[in-house]
């Protein structure tokens, strides 16, 4: 079983890309205009990583189109001083989904987070014929193992992040179901009705900024723009306390 959980998390997160490797699309001190919404397209994007305004690491996020319909969408953050380890930053995540009808479908997912001490994977397999979702490896608990139901719509986290840059419109509710990790739940977000000017790098767009409404002492803010297949900007904030910010330095597409 432990043989085949790590095989299965190196199938999924095979590129282990480092942000520096990334080069921008382009480079100008322009400000990008939202544009109308586009496919989903293969694009590598690099992101510096903070918590409470201090620089800890970076981070790159990329899709990859596999065959047909088949994509995998991967995030992985890493340290440059030593610190990711310290405080539990330290992560892999990676989704692989099919495209149905314009939809983002997960068919299996892997999770590795690693502290200074303590490493914890999982791996979870969607089953659309079954309608259910199985996870193994180092889950918290047997009940998070599954199978837990699944319904039409149902995403990872990743793929919540593309979906918000698929619908997102000034003014609009965006209502997800999460099953991710063993659980399940609600996500609505609501986005703002202003437009906000948001930098990258030496780029400046226009974004729209999405909050999830529904959560108690977290709280989830991405700003997006339509002509970009990857969020400006990730922010996580716990009792009111950075969890963690990526910010968009450069991406490029991918043939």
């Amino acid at each position: 079983m432990r043989a085949l959980l790590v095989l299965s998390i190196a199938l999924l997160l095979p590129f282990a890309a480092h942000a520096g490797d990334v080069s921008a699309a382009a480079r100008a001190d322009t400000e990008v205009p939202i544009a109308d919404a586009d496919v989903l397209q293969p694009f590598v994007a690099s992101y510096r990583v903070y918590r409470g305004g201090k620089h800890l690491g970076e981070a790159t996020m990329q899709a990859v189109n596999q065959q047909g319909p088949r994509w995998r969408v991967d995030l992985v953050m890493r340290g440059t001083r030593g610190l990711f380890g310290a405080v539990g930053i330290n992560a892999e995540q990676s989704t692989v989904f099919d495209v149905v009808d314009g939809q983002y479908r997960p068919v299996a997912q892997a999770t590795v987070n690693k502290s200074m001490f303590t490493r914890r994977q999982t791996v979870g397999t969607y089953d659309w014929n079954a309608r259910e979702a199985r996870w193994q490896g180092d889950v918290k608990n047997d009940w998070r193992r599954g199978p837990r139901e699944l319904q039409d719509g149902d995403m990872t986290g990743l793929l919540i992040n593309l979906a918000v840059i698929r619908d997102a419109r000034p003014g609009k509710t965006l209502d997800y179901r999460y099953v991710d990790d063993g659980r399940s739940r609600e996500h609505t977000y609501v986005v703002a009705d202003e437009l906000e000017s948001v930098g990258a790098g030496e780029l400046s767009y226009t974004t729209m900024r999405v909050q999830r409404v529904d959560e108690d002492t977290e709280e989830t803010i991405v700003w997006v723009a339509r002509n970009v297949p990857t969020p400006i900007r990730m922010l996580q904030r716990e009792d009111g306390e950075d969890t963690y910010d990526l910010r968009l330095i450069e991406y490029r597409g991918v043939e």
